[in-house]
């Protein structure tokens, strides 16, 4: 018999993700920090916070498979957050014009009863087209994407931002790499479907 899964996060996008798998989960807050370390790199990062979120609810569920996940972006050697306004997302946007912006995602599924943990970071370019300050606004008023790093959902109207995407798993850019999830379940002895 296979052990209950939990979703260690609070976003929708992520929950929505994790439904295409057809298998029942539970849902809960990790309440983790996720400032990060002087010199961290993006892809440590993603991986610490994906890590340390699976790890979190291990006390709360002692005897399920937790998945963790986190996603940061990277821009010209730079971490880039969430806009948080539209100022914020208008300079992000218009810097990200032409270029390309690489987000990784880590990935964590720890088995609270075995102690075991697999974690990965997955990442993918998104190259932006070149874009007018007019096309930007006109997303920004259509989405309002404020809390999406990056500045953008591919999911929704963002598609219209890119020329191309690079990466192996679309879903890891939306914030949730389902190929390794999969794989890492299948592991814990889960068939998916």
């Amino acid at each position: 018999m296979s052990l209950p899964l939990v979703l260690a996060s609070t976003s929708a996008f992520r929950r929505e993700l994790l439904s295409k798998l057809q298998l029942k989960f539970i849902q809960d807050n990790p309440n983790c920090d996720e400032t990060p370390f002087s010199n961290e790199s993006a892809p440590q990062l993603a991986a610490r916070l994906a890590i340390a979120k699976a790890q979190a609810l291990a006390a709360q569920y002692p005897q399920h498979l937790i998945i963790g996940s986190d996603q940061v972006a990277s821009f010209a050697g730079q971490l880039i957050g969430k806009p948080l306004t539209h100022d914020n997302a208008v300079q992000q946007l218009r810097a990200f014009s032409g270029q390309s912006v690489t987000f990784y995602t880590g990935l964590a599924l720890f088995n609270s009863q075995h102690q075991h943990l697999q974690h990965c970071v997955e990442p993918f370019t998104v190259y932006f087209r070149v874009l007018s300050v007019t096309q930007i606004e006109r997303y920004l008023q259509a989405e309002r994407p404020y809390f999406c790093a990056g500045s953008f959902k591919s999911e929704g109207l963002g598609i219209c931002l890119f020329e191309k995407f690079e990466g192996n798993d679309p879903n890891s850019l939306i914030g949730l790499p389902l190929i390794q999830l999969v794989t890492m379940l299948q592991r814990e002895g889960i068939s998916v479907p």
